[in-house]
């Protein structure tokens, strides 16, 4: 059953008369619809399309140059917002739907897409597994059989990787502090020089020890003793730079052995004497020369013996050779004669000048003169040139008893020390001041520690009563 219709909605929306179908007929007239009113002049003059004959309304556009005359309108420049501003407007034509950004405003960047997985990106397709896991394996097997192999190179390579042998450990840093063989022979060698002579039959090498700011070297007597005797022979100094200078004697002492010769250089590097008299048995000594030829050798070792009487014969037939020796165990050779033996802190305490051996080389008995006579002597050589000595003025031998050694008397001369204190041929002295007298050179040593003229006690033996007896000593 149709539902009754609404009068209002049937004049509305109704066929129009004489239409009894959907489509009205061609010939049917259909009745003008009536439009409505125009609007008030008021209201087109205020919503209106201003000089515009398009049904659809466009955003307002900037205007390069505005009329003055005409007002801007309430939205300026901008796209309009409400389409219903204007009440004759059907639609407005908007803005693209895609256009350029506002300035400061970025593009949107897409959102990423899927990423590939590690297969896929290795491979170029998806894998399996089981077949990743396969191969995973297989490359470990690899890794692992070329590692076996070069471990086995590698031992069989080195001996000192074998498991049966221990490397011992060694610190990674080499210290050299102050006071080291290093740091002492470093600040010596530069005072230390080669002493070379050559002539027409005689040709050497020795040492020698700058002593002092003019070029004066302190060295032995033995050395410069060829060079002195031979007019052809030519004497020279090398220091440890390659610096070679003509050298001069100044001053020799055959009895001890030592000898003073000058060159001349600018600003040279003078060595300290030490006090001899403060070393012990034990004490660290470091030998300086040029043993068999090779300059700037360094040997370290301790002191062996102190006071040690050490006899010699003279050069060609000169005066017996009689000094009071440091004993030590550091290397000393032929050539190192003349040269320096230095303490802990590098000063000079004693001329090394002989060694005892059977075999010709150096067995650890080297003797060096003690720096205390070798600085007296040397002192006198610059000075005068010459050194005299303190002497008893008698002739003794090394003898000993069951109870008791010394030197015997086997003549004294007249006019002498001896004579003038009352010492008889056939007495034993024993000491000399305070001094023991084991034998005939440590007399000597012990005479020679006393300056000339000086009055010492003697005690000796004679026919079994020990004597006391002062003595004024001479010169030799």
């Amino acid at each position: 059953m149709q539902p009754p219709v609404d009068p209002a909605y049937a004049s509305a929306f109704g066929r129009p008369d004489g239409v009894d179908t959907a489509f009205a007929a061609r010939d049917v007239p259909v009745p003008p619809v009536e439009s409505a009113p125009p609007p008030p002049e008021s209201l087109v003059t205020a919503f209106g399309r201003q000089g515009s004959q398009e049904l659809l309304q466009r955003p307002p556009q900037p205007v390069s140059d505005p009329d003055p005359d005409i007002d801007p309108v309430f939205w300026g420049d901008k796209p309009a917002g409400d389409p219903w501003r204007d009440p004759a407007s059907g639609a407005v034509i908007g803005p693209p739907a895609v256009g350029e950004d506002p300035p400061g405003e970025s593009e949107a960047k897409p959102a990423p897409g899927p990423q590939l997985s590690v297969p896929e990106l290795i491979f170029g397709r998806r894998v399996k597994p089981a077949a990743l896991t396969l191969l995973v394996v297989v490359a470990l097997l690899v890794g692992a059989a070329g590692g076996l192999v070069g471990w086995l190179i590698g031992r069989a390579g080195n001996p000192l990787t074998d498991s049966t042998v221990t490397l011992a450990e060694i610190e990674q840093g080499k210290e050299r502090p102050a006071g080291s063989i290093s740091d002492i022979a470093k600040r010596v060698t530069p005072s230390v020089v080669s002493i070379e002579f050559k002539g027409t039959n005689v040709a050497g090498v020795g040492s020698g020890v700058v002593i002092e700011a003019g070029g004066y070297i302190l060295t032995n007597d033995h050395v410069v003793a060829p060079a002195a005797q031979d007019s052809s022979a030519k004497l020279s100094a090398v220091f440890t730079d390659g610096t070679r200078a003509q050298a001069r004697v100044v001053g020799r002492d055959p009895k001890t052995d030592l000898a003073v010769i000058k060159v001349e250089v600018t600003n040279p590097t003078v060595l300290q004497f030490g006090n001899s008299d403060e070393l012990q048995v034990g004490d660290s000594v470091i030998a300086i020369g040029s043993p068999l030829q090779l300059s700037n050798t360094v040997t370290e070792g301790i002191v062996s013996a102190l006071h040690r009487p050490v006899t010699a014969a003279g050069e060609n037939g000169g005066p017996q050779v009689t000094y009071d020796a440091i004993q030590t165990d550091a290397a000393i050779n032929p050539g190192n004669s003349g040269g320096a033996l230095v303490d802990s802190r590098g000063a000079l305490v004693g001329i090394n000048s002989s060694i005892r051996t059977e075999t010709g080389g150096s067995v650890g008995l080297g003797f060096a003169i003690s720096g205390k006579q070798a600085r007296k002597i040397s002192q006198e050589l610059i000075r005068s040139g010459q050194v005299k000595h303190a002497d008893m003025n008698v002739n003794v031998k090394s003898v000993s008893a069951e109870t008791s050694e010394g030197a015997q008397v086997q003549n004294v001369p007249a006019g002498g020390a001896a004579a003038a204190a009352g010492i008889q041929e056939g007495d034993v002295i024993t000491k000399v001041g305070d001094r023991m007298v084991r034998n005939a050179a440590e007399l000597v040593v012990a005479v020679r520690e006393h300056e000339i003229g000086q009055t010492v006690q003697v005690v000796l033996a004679r026919q079994g009563r020990e004597l006391k007896l002062d003595v004024t000593l001479k010169s030799d």
